[in-house]
């Protein structure tokens, strides 16, 4: 789609459109961060990007619906992906509920475990499983440390949220975003990804704020309900066997405790992105809950508004809980943090022993002046039981239901 199609008013945030990648490219091959961050990942990017980049974007004249930003994701950042799967994790996996229609846009609206993967997986399981495209990616622009990754999460059809403004300058921001994500859904037709809070819940305990439906409903036409309804949310639920950045999480819980005052720095943001990319995950599991259009039929149109977001975020809320795949480590830390034995069938001894070694090795590397271990230990089982707890309560509120 050419820049002179988009709305002019999204220029700041949106993708990049199929006539500015080649100048964009441009810039990053004379940014010398990087190239030497690009040499790691693809050694011989400057070769493929003289041969492919041509082909890939069309020349100017290229009038098809990101049809260049979807080529250039193939080309260079599904291998890379595949690559990190391959090296990073136990295998990935994407289930579907019955009848889920590929051809629709949708909102994925999801848990959030890792900084840059989460959408990263969604978009090579959405190839995989026969979606026509991708996702436009949600990203806050306090993780756009430096130029070059802005301009990199913008070529992989990323659109920019924008966090440090006064109250003023944060309304209009929002507004745009959300006229962004029903252009995105309704003329694009792309599909958006979108973590159901800002940031991650360090503590594992997914919960979507009301902020975020406040801000989507904003776009649109009609009825709030509608304006929720013309985004087509679909909730799901990501899995992951192991957090890489589980201890960095609990390091930092002990900074906060020690220090109310404490804030990550910039540093502290790129050592968490490395470390959930190129750090060990496990078995990694997406599940995609019904799209909630049909459910938003059956709520009052009167209802407030100060009902009608906690009722679509518990909603939300619920179909994420219900949908988690948790694994033998989940059970364990349940057990732990309790006291208990409730779900000791979900886990051998061997599994039992294998996970209080991987938790002691976590707080090994933990390099505070002063680590709690208990502390730090406690943390790191919340992390694991919480979807457990999560799961349990929604397969009850489930069976009350039906």
């Amino acid at each position: 789609m050419l820049s002179t199609q988009i709305p002019e008013e999204f220029k700041d945030i949106r993708p990049y459109a199929d006539d500015e990648l080649p100048q964009v490219f441009t810039e990053l091959m004379a940014d010398e961060q990087f190239l030497q961050v690009a040499a790691k990942l693809v050694p011989d990017l400057k070769q493929k990007l003289a041969v492919a980049l041509p082909a890939l974007t069309g020349g100017a004249g290229s009038s098809a619906s990101a049809s260049a930003s979807l080529a250039v994701q193939k080309t260079f950042f599904y291998p890379l992906v595949q690559r990190i799967i391959k090296e990073c994790t136990e295998g990935i996996e994407l289930t579907l509920p019955n009848g889920f229609d590929r051809q629709q846009p949708h909102t994925f609206i999801t848990n959030h475990r890792d900084i840059v993967l989460d959408s990263a997986f969604l978009s090579v399981l959405l190839v995989d499983n026969g979606f026509p495209t991708t996702v436009e990616i949600a990203i806050g622009d306090n993780l756009l440390i430096f130029p070059w990754i802005k301009k990199l999460v913008r070529i992989n059809k990323s659109f920019i949220v924008q966090r440090s403004l006064s109250m003023r300058e944060m309304l209009r921001a929002s507004q745009t975003m959300s006229r962004y994500m029903h252009f995105a859904i309704s003329e694009k037709q792309e599909n958006i990804w979108i973590a159901q809070r800002e940031g991650r819940a360090k503590d594992s305990d997914d919960r979507t704020q009301d902020a975020l439906l406040k801000m989507m409903a904003m776009g649109g036409e009609g009825t709030v309900i509608e304006r929720l309804r013309q985004l087509h949310l679909a909730p799901m639920a990501l899995s992951y066997e192991y957090d890489p950045c589980d201890y960095l999480k609990a390091k930092e819980f002990q900074q906060k405790r020690d220090n109310p005052d404490f804030k990550k720095s910039r540093e502290d943001d790129l050592i968490n992105m490395q470390t959930g990319i190129f750090g060990q995950k496990g078995h990694i599991h997406f599940q995609a809950a019904p799209c909630i259009d049909n459910w938003l039929d059956y709520l009052d149109p009167e209802t407030p508004k100060t009902e009608l977001f906690p009722m679509v975020a518990q909603h939300i809320d619920e179909e994420i809980h219900r949908s988690y795949r948790l694994y033998p480590g989940n059970y364990v830390a349940a057990d732990a943090l309790r006291g208990e034995s409730t779900f000791s069938s979900y886990y051998t001894r061997e599994q039992l022993l294998a996970f209080d070694d991987y938790l002691s090795s976590r707080i090994a590397l933990i390099d505070l002046p002063e680590p709690d271990e208990p502390f730090l230990r406690e943390r790191l089982l919340t992390m694991y039981a919480n979807p457990v707890f999560n799961k349990e309560k929604a397969m009850k509120s489930w069976s009350e239901k039906v």
